[in-house]
């Protein structure tokens, strides 16, 4: 069956293309304004900032040759044609590595238990007294906003050198971090469950328990893994500070121009990391299916 396609007449067809062309150019206009602007805001703050953009180019080659000297031996030769001299403190520094690990898996997991029972009392659909969840939400931006290095800076001078430092300041951080996301994955619930778990006449943590936890679960454990991978890397620098963990290596070897150290050591972080990912991607899939991998 043919359907009949119905011809607007000329002067109607002629004026709904005209108002299709001024809307095309407004909004090209808007759009080129806005790059513009940008373009401006990017400007001033590089001025802001004093980005000097003649000093970048002039001095990119020191960057390049730091590589080149970090990828050299004292004897003179590439690392890659002397492994054994390039890690020569593999032990050492492996040993070191798995205390980076082991801090970092700590203290995700403290800060993980903290904010799985903060969230609930921040998240605007599930907190049971409004002034109770600002003054949680306060102290959950608080740990964030401060970085955990700065964290493990003040631990370092109230506790003393070594991993504890480095333990609380990655808990403390995590539960401003996963608290904000534990919250926003529970404010995007269905509160259908909830309701008919109230209307039994549940106390406040039943319905928790038994109607929000099953919906957000596979969320939770999912952004755990994942801050855990992020804490790896935040561990290795901590140790800058005193807190314990390779990162202590690291800076002695940077701070002596122990050039070719430096670079074995950098490896060995990269190669945790990558372990690390693989292997929390895999156990992701495992838990909650194939779809949830990154």
């Amino acid at each position: 069956m043919s359907a009949a396609v119905s011809i607007l007449p000329s002067q109607q067809l002629a004026a709904l293309n005209d108002a299709y062309r001024k809307a095309v150019s407004r909004r090209r206009l808007r759009t080129l304004l806005s790059v513009v602007a940008c373009a401006v805001v990017l400007f001033v703050a590089a001025i802001g900032a004093e980005v000097n953009v003649s000093t970048f180019v002039a001095k990119i080659g020191n960057f390049f040759s730091y590589f080149d000297r970090i990828f050299t031996l004292d004897s003179g030769v590439r690392v890659w044609r002397d492994v054994g001299e390039w890690f020569w403190g593999w032990d050492k520094w492996l040993k070191l590595l798995g205390e980076t690990v082991l801090i970092s898996y700590v203290g995700t997991i403290v800060g993980a238990l903290l904010a799985f029972g903060l969230n609930f009392l921040a998240a605007e659909n599930t907190a049971p007294l409004r002034w109770l969840r600002f003054v949680v939400k306060r102290f959950m931006e608080f740990c964030r906003t401060v970085p955990d290095i700065v964290f493990a800076l003040i631990f370092v001078i109230a506790f003393g050198l070594g991993p504890m430092a480095g333990v609380l300041a990655i808990a403390i951080h995590c539960v401003g971090a996963l608290g904000k996301l534990y919250g926003e994955i529970v404010e995007n619930i269905d509160m259908k469950p909830v309701e008919g778990i109230r209307s039994t006449g549940a106390s406040w943590i039943d319905c928790m328990r038994f109607a929000v936890l099953p919906q957000v679960s596979a969320g939770f454990a999912s952004y755990t893994l994942l801050r855990f991978e992020i804490n790896v890397r935040g561990a290795s620098v901590m140790g800058f500070v005193g807190a314990g963990g390779i990162g202590q290596e690291l800076v002695v070897a940077v701070r002596k121009f122990y050039y070719s150290d430096v670079s074995a050591i950098l490896l060995m972080i990269i190669v945790t990391v990558f372990v690390i990912d693989i292997g929390t991607g895999w156990l992701r899939g495992r838990l909650f299916g194939k779809e949830t991998r990154s």
